[in-house]
């Protein structure tokens, strides 16, 4: 084999390992927010039965109609507020697992750009004569690379646009709703 093939081979072993390691710490954070997720469901499912038989106790023990209405009313709010923060606690999950997820792909293309510009400056160094070639690889990697950054930093602001979205949507839901149990 040729020296280039040798280094090819370990940068490609290289590559794979850590793709290998990208894809397993991806998998553990998707399973540590699946977690969050089902601990978090789970809470508000108990909670909810718990506050919903004791509410129920309390409306079926009404005298009259005006105290059935009066107690009725009385519940929505704190529902109103229970939702909310559910939705906040959901907000907080997925901004947590997007972050994780952008930052091992960060790291993953700072560190291929890396390995294969280190690659192309050793290959052009072994092989004179295709400095030509080598500068518009180079070129082209400059370029995806750029690319890509920009691609991540649209992403970013997609995702944060949505967020502010969602908790604006959150927020006026939860003063509309505080306005009609007044």
């Amino acid at each position: 084999m040729f020296p280039i093939q040798d280094q090819i081979s370990v940068a490609t072993k290289a590559n794979l390992e850590a793709n290998l390691a990208l894809v397993s710490s991806l998998t553990n954070k998707t399973l540590e927010s699946v977690e969050k997720l089902i601990s978090l469901n789970l809470t508000a499912a108990r909670s909810s039965m718990e506050e919903t038989q004791a509410a129920t106790r309390q409306i079926l023990a009404a005298k009259d109609p005006q105290e059935f209405f009066s107690l009725f009313a009385a519940q929505a709010k704190p529902n109103l507020e229970k939702v909310v923060a559910y939705g906040g606690h959901l907000t907080t999950i997925a901004n947590s697992t997007q972050a994780e997820f952008t930052k091992a792909a960060e790291s993953q293309m700072a560190q291929f750009s890396r390995k294969v510009s280190e690659l192309v400056e050793e290959a052009s160094q072994k092989a004179p004569g295709a400095d030509g070639v080598f500068a518009i690889f180079k070129n082209a990697m400059g370029n995806a690379t750029s690319t890509y950054e920009q691609f991540t930093k649209t992403a970013k602001q997609a995702a944060e646009a949505m967020n502010a979205s969602v908790n604006g949507t959150v927020t006026q839901f939860a003063q509309a709703a505080t306005a009609q149990t007044k």
